[in-house]
Formats: C-alpha cells, sequence, structure tokens
C-alpha cells in the first residue's frame, strides 16, 4: 500500500505539537493557475461519531479559502454533510442515489452550491441506503462512483467523500474511486481498535481494485489535551502509525455542532475561533504532503 511522504520541512521554534513531534510550519500555499484534474479523497472510518462529516465540511471549506475548487460527496444515508450545509435533502428529487443506480442523470444538475465560494455538493439523503443491495449485481459494482465523478474531475482540484460508518459496497465504491484516504480517529482507546481493519481493508482495495490509493494520514480527532487518556491516544497511535499521522489536531469544541446547527462551516460560523485555525493548518498540511493541488 502507498504511503504519503512527508514532503515539507520541518521548521519549528522547537514547540512540540499535541502528536508529541515538532510542529512544523505550513505556509499558504500558492495561487492555482488552473483547475483540476480532481485529487479523490475517502473520509473513512467504519466506526461512527469520529469526527468524518465535520472533517469533511471544514477541511473542505478551508481549501475552498485557499482557492481550491471543492467537491464534497454525501455518501451516507443519513445525509449529515448535506443537512450540514444547509441542503434540504428531502425535497431533493435527484441525489447521489439516482447517480448510481440509473442512468441518464447529468452529475453536474445534480451537484449543489454551497454559500461557502468554491464548495460544492452532491447530496444524499436515506434513499441511498437501497443502494448496497441493487448494485450488489451490477457488473464492476465497486467502480460505478467512479464513473459518476469522471464527467466532472476536471472541474474540481480536491474531492473529498463523506463515507458511512460501515465497510460495506458504498465505502468499497468510494475507496475505489479514490487517490488517498483521511482516516479520522476519536482520541479513545476504544476508537483504536478499528483502525487496523479499515488498514487492512485499504491494503486489499490497493491489491485487487485500485493500485493508486494510499493513506493520506490518520487525523487525531476530539482531542482533549487536559486528559491523560487523550494524550496517550494520540501518543499510541503516533507509535503505531509514525509520519502517517497528521500533526493537526482537532480538539474537542462545542462550536463545531453549533456550527452544523448553523448549517455552515465553522471557517465561516466563527472564524476566529481555534476549531477554524485547525481545519486551516490541516488544509495546508494536507497541501504540503502531496493531498490535495
Amino acid at each position: 500500500m502507498g504511503e504519503t511522504e512527508a514532503a515539507f520541512d520541518i521548521r519549528t521554534d522547537g514547540q512540540v505539537g499535541p502528536t508529541g513531534r515538532p510542529m512544523p510550519e505550513f505556509p499558504e500555499p500558492a495561487p492555482l493557475t488552473s483547475h483540476g484534474p480532481a485529487r479523490v479523497i475517502a473520509m473513512c472510518n467504519q466506526k461512527g461519531g469520529v469526527g468524518k462529516t465535520t472533517t469533511t465540511i471544514n477541511l473542505g471549506a478551508a481549501l475552498a479559502e485557499l482557492g481550491r475548487k471543492v467537491l464534497l460527496v454525501d455518501f451516507d444515508p443519513q445525509g449529515a454533510l448535506s443537512v450540514g450545509l444547509g441542503i434540504p435533502t428531502h425535497d431533493l428529487d435527484v441525489t447521489v442515489y439516482n447517480l448510481l443506480t440509473e442512468r441518464g442523470h447529468d452529475v453536474r444538475e445534480v451537484v449543489q452550491h454551497t454559500r461557502v465560494s468554491g464548495l460544492d455538493v452532491i447530496p444524499a439523503n436515506i434513499d441511498l441506503s437501497a443502494a448496497e443491495v441493487q448494485l450488489v449485481g451490477e457488473v464492476a459494482r465497486e467502480q460505478i462512483l467512479a464513473r459518476v465523478l469522471r464527467p466532472v474531475m476536471d472541474d474540481y482540484d480536491v474531492v473529498l467523500i463523506d463515507c458511512q460508518p460501515s465497510l460495506g459496497l458504498l465505502t468499497v465504491n468510494a475507496l475505489t474511486a479514490a487517490h488517498g484516504v483521511i482516516i479520522p480517529l476519536e482520541c479513545e482507546f476504544f476508537a483504536m481498535r478499528g483502525v487496523a481493519l479499515l488498514v487492512e481493508t485499504i491494503e486489499k482495495i490497493t491489491d485487487r481494485l485500485n493500485p493508486r490509493l494510499q493513506v493520506d494520514g490518520i487525523l487525531a480527532t476530539m482531542y482533549d489535551g487536559r486528559t491523560l487518556h487523550s494524550r496517550e491516544v494520540v501518543a499510541s497511535v503516533v507509535d503505531h502509525f509514525g509520519d502517517r499521522v497528521f500533526h493537526t489536531v482537532i480538539s474537542r469544541t462545542v462550536k463545531f455542532p453549533d456550527a452544523t446547527l448553523a448549517a455552515e462551516p465553522i471557517t465561516t460560523y466563527e472564524s476566529s475561533h481555534k476549531g477554524a485555525d485547525s481545519y486551516r493548518r490541516l488544509a495546508r498540511e494536507l497541501v504540503a504532503r502531496g493531498g490535495a493541488a
């Protein structure tokens, strides 16, 4: 399985970050002179409640602030990403479900613009829950999402797929369509147990379906530096996965659910909050690692 190399210079003032390593400086990347083709990243963890949707929304918004054209794909039947960006999912006649299961739809007509400049969404709702069963009998069933996205790949710089909390056929489709995977990991010991299984699944996808797939990074979320538990979990993850772990850590804060309730990213809901700064740092780190244009 490919691994993202740390393609940045570690320039620090000696300050050690939450991961126990010197915190590099991630400068703002140069503006792009053109857009596309997109790099596709699956936000994946089979455990629920680890911050996948929060990270997809806020990393996408932070990348858009850097001048990237970003497409978010809501690939969870709960539709939390769509709702979190103010899209009335129950009123939609065509969603990602229809793109997967029916011919004749133009993906560009399904894309919804958000209030954040440069940030678009392919929405989902509960209809998507039926797709897993319907796709089982299809030819090349693991590659259907890749086919759906192909017409818009040149329109965007980054595509972020918010996967459902399972390792079923929808998640396999996301991993088959992706160039990279970001694994959000809640700072709880129980959350760590499933990461080895997920990495094993990613290796199988790489061997059998998508040889370009690589782990872009493991992202520690819901971190509370005041607790020994959080600090020990992060130390253990770094010990096991080394440079695959992002230097950026996302701390627990009530501002994330508040921003979701307001149906906007934290970068616009409370632009100066430390949570917004963390996702901006993550966006710069992702670009520095070569995970985004």
